[in-house]
This record gives structure tokens, sequence and C-alpha cells, in this order.
């Protein structure tokens, strides 16, 4: 469902009501939730989204979106776990595995056939048709997609595993994953190999594993008929994923520290990097779901994961109140789950004292790449496009029907052909003789035997208002792009809502190399307020922002003194509320 690139259209978070009702869905969807993981997985304060879209096929999906990660997607009625969920409760769903080689296949779209099941020595695990299972590798319980099965596990086997055994719904590396963190599947060894670590349904250990485990995974497997063998001098699936799991923490086995003392220095490491090296006075006041994920996830070390979880605060929201205590920032609760950080003391000790740790010459080539680059304002020039009503006057300087032109170009082609065919008046040189061609092209059919001459300036003035419009644009560092037609300009309304609230919309933003969703997140952050992004009902290919309230001053500040858009291309700033008169 999701191997393709899904269409967002909006992003919001969710209410405290919405909030209990879907604790109460994954309750009845997932009975073998306890009170505990239902408050784990959906949160009572900490942020969490909802976020609506489509997927390529044109399936409308509810995605709920909790620290970054994509934890439930509900489709058609019903909820489903993503991988980062099924990550920290690998037995919430009855597990079929298969072979690693397959999951490429997986995660392009295809659905699972019978012939890639490997039947443990236990035997298969009972399911009735439509029932939906996870998926895992050979050698490991990190499940790596999830799917319905098409049949029981009775009729599986009558069937001598042959044909189509599970509809694929999400997996491992597909986009709906690519949304999260794009952290790799844990190790969470088989039920034969539990360490002591396993208590229930929730691995104690980091789930953050490197990729070269998976990749390992697969070159230690190829398929000989219906048997397995092994690449020779080279470690089995079980022997790799039964080694100890926490090089991400960087983990000396003589230290003393434990787990989760280590991940609590961690998320301090990264608060105050990203306090020191990300965020200025006026980036404030800053969400604080925005500040984890845009600052403090991007500050961790290479090679580490942070999981707030698995620390001993738990909860951002937590952490940040004690931060709040020792006086280093100021929190403000916005709404019920949404938290603000409107105040940081820079002076503070713990700030001034905190050394940037270098970054590795590999993670400076990722930033170099992953740099924002500066917007340019595009280049724009009106041209105009021959019609076929005028290509005889401009198909013998090589331009025919529907070729651009430039208004000095026109000038210079009127004149030459004025004076090749000695068509300028001998006794007054102001007034040019209409031949047959420039009858056809410039007069009226009531004028082309009463009017034989006509001004310069008026031959030019019709000339350009018988073509037909067009533009160019040309986007710093690309080729120039023309097109026909008038431009249109970035279009700025005002619309009221439920209770009488305003919101903004802007659209058109595609045709000046704005992004629409760069431009959201901005005024998201600057805001504070909600925004969504939905395709514009009255343009192809062109999205609209929406964000609540009156936000055409920052929206004016935005476009004009940063993006540098001309004045002329922008309608409805006028429409901006008119500053307050101080008594």
């Amino acid at each position: 469902m999701f191997a393709k690139a899904f269409r967002v259209k909006s992003n919001t978070a969710i209410k405290g009501s919405d909030r209990r009702k879907l604790r109460a869905d994954v309750a009845a969807a997932f009975p073998a939730f306890g009170p505990e993981q239902l408050s784990e997985l959906v949160p009572g304060k900490e942020e969490l989204n909802t976020v609506k879209l489509y997927a390529h096929k044109g399936d409308a999906v509810t995605v709920y979106v909790s620290g970054g990660n994509p934890i439930l997607f509900e489709l058609k009625g019903n909820l489903y776990p993503t991988v980062y969920t099924l990550w920290s409760y690998p037995s919430l769903l009855p597990a079929f595995m298969t072979w690693p080689l397959v999951l490429d296949k997986l995660a392009g779209g295809a659905d699972l056939m019978l012939p890639g099941i490997v039947v443990p020595p236990d035997g298969l695990p009972q399911v009735q048709q439509g029932d939906l299972c996870a998926i895992t590798l050979v050698g490991s319980r990190a499940p790596v997609a999830i799917g319905v099965a098409t049949m029981s596990t009775d009729e599986m086997l009558a069937s001598r595993l042959k044909g189509r055994g599970f509809t694929v719904l999400h997996t491992y590396l597909d986009h709906l994953w690519q949304s999260g963190d794009k952290s790799a599947p844990p190790s969470i060894s088989p039920l034969d190999q539990e360490p002591p670590e396993y208590r229930g349904n929730i691995i104690e250990e980091s789930p953050v594993q490197e990729d070269s485990v998976l990749q390992s995974d697969m070159e230690c497997l190829t398929l000989q008929g219906d048997k397995e063998s092994r690449v020779d001098n080279e470690k089995s699936p079980s022997e790799v994923t039964d080694e100890p799991r926490e090089e991400g923490m960087n983990q000396d086995p003589a230290d003393s520290k434990t787990f989760q003392e280590q991940m609590d220095e961690l998320l301090q490491r990264c608060f105050f990097h990203a306090l020191k090296c990300r965020i200025t006075k006026a980036d404030l006041p800053l969400l604080t779901s925005t500040f984890l994920s845009c600052h403090m996830f991007s500050c961790c070390p290479e090679g580490q994961q942070l999981d707030i979880k698995k620390s001993s605060y738990k909860k951002l929201s937590k952490f940040l109140h004690h931060m709040m205590k020792q006086k280093i920032v100021q929190v403000k609760e916005l709404s019920k789950g949404v938290e603000s950080i409107i105040a940081v003391d820079w002076k503070h000790p713990s700030i001034t004292s905190f050394i940037v740790p270098e970054p590795s010459s590999s993670a400076q080539i990722v930033q170099e790449d992953t740099k924002e680059k500066p917007y340019h304002p595009p280049e724009i020039e009106f041209l105009y496009c021959v019609p076929a009503n005028m290509t005889a006057l401009f198909q013998e300087y090589g331009h025919k029907k529907g070729s651009p032109l430039s208004g000095s170009e026109v000038h210079t082609i009127i004149i030459d052909y004025a004076k090749k065919n000695k068509l300028v008046d001998a006794n007054n040189k102001n007034l040019v003789k209409m031949d047959p061609i420039l009858c056809d092209c410039l007069l009226e059919k009531d004028e082309q035997h009463t009017v034989l001459r006509l001004p310069w300036d008026k031959v030019l003035a019709r000339c350009l208002d018988r073509l037909k419009p067009a533009y160019k644009v040309t986007f710093h560092g690309q080729e120039p792009i023309v097109k026909k037609g008038k431009l249109s300009p970035i279009f700025i309304t005002l619309a009221k809502r439920t209770y009488n609230k305003k919101v903004t919309m802007i659209r058109n933003l595609e045709a000046y190399g704005l992004d629409p969703y760069s431009l959201a997140a901005t005024l998201q952050q600057r805001c504070q307020a909600s925004v969504t992004i939905s395709p514009a009902s009255d343009a192809k290919d062109t999205m609209q922002v929406q964000i609540q309230g009156n936000q055409i001053n920052h929206l004016s500040r935005l476009l004009l003194e940063e993006y540098h858009i001309p004045r002329k291309y922008i309608r409805g700033l006028e429409k901006a509320p008119k500053p307050v008169k101080k008594k």
C-alpha cells in the first residue's frame, strides 16, 4: 500500500477526546494490550498527530504519529500497527517467518506467497482467513511487514504451502516507514534464545540497529530448492542476531552504567547541543514536538539513536519540566497535550559549559548534502506567442505558430518588415502603409477597405494586443521554463470556519518555486498555529496551504522580505489585520 509515495492531505494535533477514543479503539482492536501498554502507545499529554493521506492507489488512510514515528494507521475503519509499534511489541500479532531475500520484493509492493514461508519446528501459528499477521525474517522476531492472511492455517497446510498467503499492507523500507526516523529493525532473538532482559511484550534493549544486520542476514542466506544453504566461513543469521546489539550506545563492557542511564546522558547531550547550536531567540516560541523532531534528533551522534521512552523520563514533557525546574528553559502549555518553549536562559552554566562535539567526516558530508539551499526568487519575463492568423508576418523571420518572442523582438520584426517592403509613407514617415499581410494581422474586417495607413505606435500596439501572452520563468541554477498564458499571482484569501474562526489560505506557490510543505512548516513554527495542506480545487497540480487565524502579516514578511517575491505578484496582502492603537 505504501510502496510508492503518498499524498498528505492534512496534519493536525489530536484532541483530548479523540485521544481517549483512539485508546479505546486500540484496546478493542488489540485485546493483548494492557492499560500500561496503551498509555505508552497513546500517551496522554505527549504530542500526537493525525495525518490524513491518500495512497498511490487512491485509498484514504489516517495515520497516527507519536514522537515523529507513525505508530498506527487506519484503513476503511480498521486499525493496523506499523513496524515501529511492532518492534516495541513483537508478540502483538501472530508471526510468520520468511527469508531475508524476500524483503525487497515485499517492500516493492508484492504480496507474500506461501512457498516463501519458513515452517518452524513447532509449526505455523493458528490463524483464520482475514486475520492480521506479522512477517519476520529468519533469525529474528522483529517484524518487517504486516499483512492479512488470505486463508486459514489449515488451508495453508492443505494446499501444501502453494498460492498467495498474505496481502501485505505495510513493510519496513516502504514510504510509511520513511516518514518516521528510518531506524532499522531491532535484534530480537527467537523465543528459544531469549535474553534475560525480555519481559512480556516489551524489549528492554535498544530498538535501533544498523542496516548491516539485515544485510548480513541476506548475505548469509541463499536458496537451493526448498533447502537452506549457508555461505562458507560466514556466521548464520541466528549467530548474527544473538550478538549483543548495543554498539549504538558505545557501551564499554567495563562501564557500570545501565542502558537507561546512558539514554539519559544522550538525551541531555542532544538537548544542550540543540539549544547551543540550533536554536536562537528568533525561533521562540517553539513547539516542543518541533524542537524534538527538527533539532534534538539531528544532534544525535552518528551511530546512536535517541529514544526518550527508554530513558528514565519516558516522555519529553517530563524531561522539559525537569529542565524548567533548573531554570534552563520556560515551557508553556498552549492546549492540552501541546506545549511550547517560550524562553531559554542561554547564560545558564549548563549551556555555557557544554562542549559541542566535533562531527565526524561522514556526518559533515551528509550535513553539507542535506543543508537547505537559500531561496532565490525567479526571474520572470513576459513574452508573446505567435497565433495562427499572424504566422504570415513572422514566418520569414524563422518564427512559426506558438513561437515565443520578447517585446523587443516583436518591435524589431515589425520595423524591419515595414522598411524591407517599403511600407513607410514617403510623405509622412510616422505612418505605415497597410499591405495585405498587415491588413489581415492588424485590422478588423470593417477597417480593411477604409484604413490605408496607421501610425507606428498603433501598428506596434495592435500587433502586441493580437499576440498570445506567455512568460518565461528562470529559477536559480536551472534552465528557463517557457509557459503559455498569463502568470497567475500568489493568492492569499481569508475564510470563516465554525464559530466564526478565521483561516488564511495560500495557493499557487509552485509557480514561484516555493515548496508548500516547507512554507507550511515555517508558518507553523512562527505562528504557532495548526497548518493543513490540500490540493487546490481550482488549479491542477497545485497545493493549498491553510493556517488558522489571520496570518497575512506573517505571510507578508515571509514572501516580501525573506523570499523577495515582488509585491505585484501577490494578491490579498491588503487583508492583513490593522495594528491595534495603544491607548
